[in-house]
């Protein structure tokens, strides 16, 4: 393993020599994942471009929203206060990505860009209708996460953009958001099925599911029979979540077990978003 390190000073001189370097470069984030890719062969960038210092690490509060900075780490998604209780899903995500010392490390922007399908955090970022923004040399642009992201390992990112932060509106009174995660562990472990719901009372609905397809998914069929019928629907929002989702038979568990787990998960997450919102909690 072998490449030159840089720690730019700006966005724009990190923009700029990605540009310059084509293929050769890679942008350095956390590097819990990109780091391992190098170490065992998979990828060999000539140059690691940094992105620490450069002001991607806040997270910020508007009137009508959250921005959280690519370079914000999970550990401070966990402990932020603003989402203690209705975007609790967001810790309960975070919280479950490695032990401390790789929270402590590993950064949202990294979470997404990675564009895993089992990444913990991008389902409830999907259920929250969540926007990216990126930064390139031709100047800043954003949308929708859905459609950032495209299938396992790839995103609609530009090689020399730079994805900045992630934002997403604060959700309304008397709603709530639940992530789940099953794996064959309870920590430090690669997730086998997430899911991540968010419910409004008497309005919208939100599933997003991990680990079952080729990129993290939404059920619009799901949300929409949710939002028409309530409660009494989340048992087959489940069902049909399973139905639509193509999961892979590999060494962690089969396909027909992560289809019962979508169904089972799914309606677990909704019932939590529910019970918080009836017992005032959201």
């Amino acid at each position: 393993m072998s490449f030159a390190f840089h720690r730019p000073e700006s966005l724009d001189a990190a923009i700029a020599f990605a540009r310059e370097q084509g293929d050769a470069a890679r942008f350095l984030a956390g590097g819990t994942d990109l780091l391992i890719q190098i170490n065992r062969g998979r990828i060999a960038p000539k140059h690691l471009i940094s992105l620490a210092g450069l002001g991607l690490d806040t997270i910020g509060e508007t009137p009508t929203g959250y921005v959280i900075g690519a370079m914000a780490t999970h550990e401070a998604v966990v402990n932020h206060p603003g989402f203690q209780t209705t975007l609790t899903a967001l810790t309960q995500a975070s919280a479950v990505i490695g032990g401390r010392q790789v929270r402590n490390i590993a950064t949202v922007g990294g979470n997404i860009v990675n564009a895993s399908p089992a990444a913990d955090l991008v389902p409830v970022l999907l259920a929250l209708d969540a926007t990216v923004e990126l930064r390139g040399a031709a100047g800043t642009r954003s949308m929708p996460l859905d459609r950032f992201l495209v299938e396992r390992g790839r995103t609609d990112r530009r090689p020399e953009e730079i994805l900045t932060a992630v934002g997403f509106d604060k959700p309304p009174a008397e709603s709530a958001t639940w992530f789940l995660k099953a794996g064959r562990r309870k920590a430090m472990e690669i997730s086998v099925i997430c899911v991540a719901a968010h419910l409004v009372r008497g309005g919208k609905a939100r599933i997003a599911i991990g680990a079952a397809a080729s990129r993290t998914v939404r059920m619009p069929d799901a949300e929409a029979l949710v939002e028409k019928q309530g409660a009494a629907a989340f048992r087959e929002a489940g069902r049909i979540a399973a139905d639509a989702v193509a999961p892979i038979d590999d060494v962690r568990a089969s396909a027909r077990y992560r289809k019962l787990l979508v169904a089972t998960l799914v309606e677990r997450a909704l019932l939590a978003c529910a019970d918080r919102i009836a017992g005032g909690e959201a």
